[in-house]
This record gives structure tokens, sequence and C-alpha cells, in this order.
């Protein structure tokens, strides 16, 4: 059984362990910081000692001794509230989290919304605190991504950063085919009036979702109305907010693709003070297969969008920009969820 220390007793060292492992101090940091050149007989035996002296290491020394401070940034670039309503931040979050306590890092939450959290936030990060920077829903114009770089921050984005493409490396689902797959299973349906709700147009995924949504109607031979497209921030508030306005300038639609499963949310009350039934009057998409698509009434429509492994890849990403590698954007696909909303 190990020994941790009480009170008055001494922390076990480095030292306790190769002294009681029988090997010297350099073999125990190598297993330690997980070096080569190490027998497995060596590890078992630093190990088995580790777990008889109760020895843990102490997170400040190695920092000191390695320059990692061991922790890393989840930077969020939208206001507070969102990170609570919208799934997707909880479920990247989530993915995040249990990606890094795998390789024994520490996940710091950010937000930076405000020019004055932005200060904060280039301040601490750009100071070593932490080992690099995982930026989500990164808005074009915003300063925040080229101090980072400026101060030399290893960062990976949820999404590519409008601007930095070739400077950031960044993982994204492909929301342009997602987007293109959701309308183009509305005009296999036989909607031919489609309107959109798009995210926010500064922002990667707000951008190719809309094109998803052009590239559909365009191939198909249909119209782009302007009536039919309004724009929200990712919020449901702003969806019902934004389909109150579709319904004013274009009464005639059938089928509305909305660019994230809470703008989606907002459409249906929506339609429903207006008096229109879905699906037998207009068929709802979202885009994301959050928690909340198969809660909603009817269940939702939807793309998936597959956070948990965009959460996975960004971590492996980021330890490859510490390492010094060369950025890389990575895309990963997205599949249609079909649903009450709009079925087959």
């Amino acid at each position: 059984m190990p020994n941790p220390p009480g009170p008055g007793r001494k922390r076990p060292t480095i030292r306790d362990v190769a002294r009681v492992a029988g090997v010297s101090y350099a073999t125990v940091s190598r297993v330690l910081n997980g070096r080569d050149w190490v027998s497995p007989e060596a590890v078992r035996l630093v190990r088995d000692a580790i777990a008889r002296t109760g020895y843990t290491t102490n997170p400040h020394a190695r920092s000191l001794a390695t320059g990692r401070s061991g922790s890393v940034a989840f930077l969020l670039t939208e206001p507070q509230h969102l990170l609570f309503e919208d799934p997707n931040f909880a479920v990247l979050v989530r993915g995040v989290a249990q990606a890094l306590s795998e390789r024994e890092q520490t996940l710091i939450l950010m937000i930076a919304a405000t020019g004055q959290e932005r200060d904060r936030a280039v301040s601490y990060l750009s100071g070593g605190h932490v080992d690099g920077v995982l930026l989500v829903s990164p808005h074009s114009g915003d300063p925040l991504p080229g101090q980072l770089v400026r101060a030399d921050v290893p960062i990976v984005a949820c999404g590519r950063v409008l601007g930095y493409e070739q400077t950031i490396s960044s993982v994204a689902a492909d929301d342009r085919t997602g987007a293109r797959s959701a309308v183009e299973h509305l005009i296999a349906a036989g909607c031919r009036r489609i309107a959109t709700i798009t995210g926010p147009q500064d922002t990667s995924g707000g951008v190719d979702r809309l094109h998803g949504y052009t590239d559909a109607l365009t191939a198909n031979g249909l119209p782009v109305e302007p009536a039919r497209i309004a724009h929200a921030d990712w919020s449901r508030e702003s969806g019902e907010a934004a389909m109150r306005t579709l319904l004013r300038q274009a009464p005639d639609l059938d089928a509305v693709f909305a660019a994230s499963d809470a703008i989606a949310a907002g459409t249906l009350p929506a339609l429903r003070d207006a008096g229109r039934q879905v699906p037998r009057d207009v068929r709802v998409v979202g885009f994301d297969d959050s928690g909340l698509a198969a809660t909603l009434d009817p269940p939702l429509t939807t793309v998936r969008h597959p956070l948990d492994r965009i959460s996975e890849e960004m971590v492996r990403l980021l330890a490859d920009v510490i390492a010094g590698r060369s950025p890389v954007s990575i895309t990963v696909p997205t599949t249609l969820v079909v649903r009450g909303s709009s079925p087959a």
C-alpha cells in the first residue's frame, strides 16, 4: 500500500522512487516524462516504486523543468449566455476536456466576447500560462486571432478563421456539403420555395452553410430569392425573430433550412403562431444534431455535426502545433438525420 504524506511527513521525491526501484534518478525521470530508451523491466520497477511510495508529480516543478504549463485554454468568442444555451458548446467542452484528460492536461475555460474580455484573454494567454489555445467560434474582423498569432501562442480553431487559413490550424465540419444535403432533401420532398435562416456571416460556418443552400438551389434550377434569406446569431431567440421576418417577406415559403438546431427550434413557435403546421405546411431542417433536435415537437430533421470527433481532432492537432508542426486544416464529413419535421 502507498504511504502518502501526512501532517509533518515529507512528500516522497523522485530520489525516493529511484531508491525503492533500485534504478537511477535519470531512469525515473525518463519514465515520468515518457521518454524512450527505458527497458520494460525498468518501467515496471519504477511504476511499482511509485505505487509503494505514494509519489505524485509536482506540477509546478514539472512546469519549470519542461517549460510547459500542462494546461490548455478553451477560448469562446461568443457571449457567455450562449455557452449555456447552445448545446453545441457544451458538447465541445465535454469532448475537449475528455481528450485533454487522457493526455493529463488541464482545461481552462475562457470567454472573450467583449473588448475588455478580449484584452484580458490576450494578456493572460500570451503570458505563458497555457501551452496552447482551442479557439471556438472565431469571427472575421476580430483582432484577437491576430494578436495571439503575433504573440506566438499555439492555436487550433473550431472552424476556419477567416483571413487566417494559412496561419491558424483548424478543424471543421463539412458545413457546405452538409447544408447542401439538407436543402436537397427538401427539394426531393417536393419543396420549391425554400427559405433559409443563416448563422453569423462573419463566421466560416455561417458563410459555408449559406453557400450550401445556394449551391443546392442553383444545381436544381431554383431561384435564390433574397426575400427568402434571413440572418440570425445561432440562438433560438434570433431564429424566432428571423422566422417572423421570413413569414412577412415570403409568406408562400414551404420549407426552411436553419443553420443550427437552436435557430430551427426558434422557427417552430413562429410557424405555430402563423397557423403553419410542421411538416404539413412547412418543412424544417436544422444543422447540428445536438441533444435538442430529438426533443423538439416535431423531432427535428438535421445535419449531424460530428463534434465528438472534432474535439478529439482539435486536441490532437494542438499537440502537433505545440511541437512546431506547420498549420493544417481538417474537414470532417457530416450526415443527414431524418426525423418528423421533414420526413423522407
